[in-house]
């Protein structure tokens, strides 16, 4: 009996790996599996200066800023903006204005293409997707918020 459970447990661990071998998830032998393609935005990306030029009208523009408040200190932002994480952004599509050419803009333009187009694609007046990073690497300006001291 005990020859018996003990092959029976060998074969049980050697399962999946007998498996696993069998199935090849790369293709052919020695090949790498294809990486997934980053996502490519269909809304036009925006660079300093036209972010500047639209900047300069603050009552015709809204920035929606997908990035988590920690981003936002750290890195610094625009001076007046809506912030929403993406994963929110379709729940608070009612508190944003249709009237209004909005910029998404996150750190590296990652969420921000993907924002652009799901609020292009519901109506809004999207002028583009901006990396706030990029922006600064371009000579923009981002205003720093320094958080207030921890209350003693």
């Amino acid at each position: 009996m005990k020859k018996v459970t003990k092959l029976l447990l060998l074969m049980i661990l050697a399962t999946p790996t007998a498996f696993a071998a069998s199935h090849d998830h790369a293709g052919k032998a020695g090949e790498a599996a294809p990486k997934a393609q980053p996502y490519q935005a269909k809304s036009p990306k925006i660079d300093r200066a036209k972010l500047d030029a639209l900047l300069a009208k603050p009552d015709q523009l809204l920035i929606i800023d997908l990035r988590r408040p920690d981003e936002i200190s750290k890195i610094g932002g625009f001076p007046v903006y809506l912030n929403v994480q993406f994963a929110e952004l379709e729940n608070n599509l009612a508190s944003i204005p249709k009237d209004r050419a909005i910029v998404t803009v996150s750190n590296h333009a990652g969420r921000s293409g993907r924002a652009a187009d799901l609020l292009s694609g519901k109506g809004f007046q999207v002028a583009g997707w901006a990396g706030a990073q990029y922006y600064e690497e371009e000579g923009g300006k981002l205003t720093k918020i320094v958080p207030p001291a921890p209350k003693k």
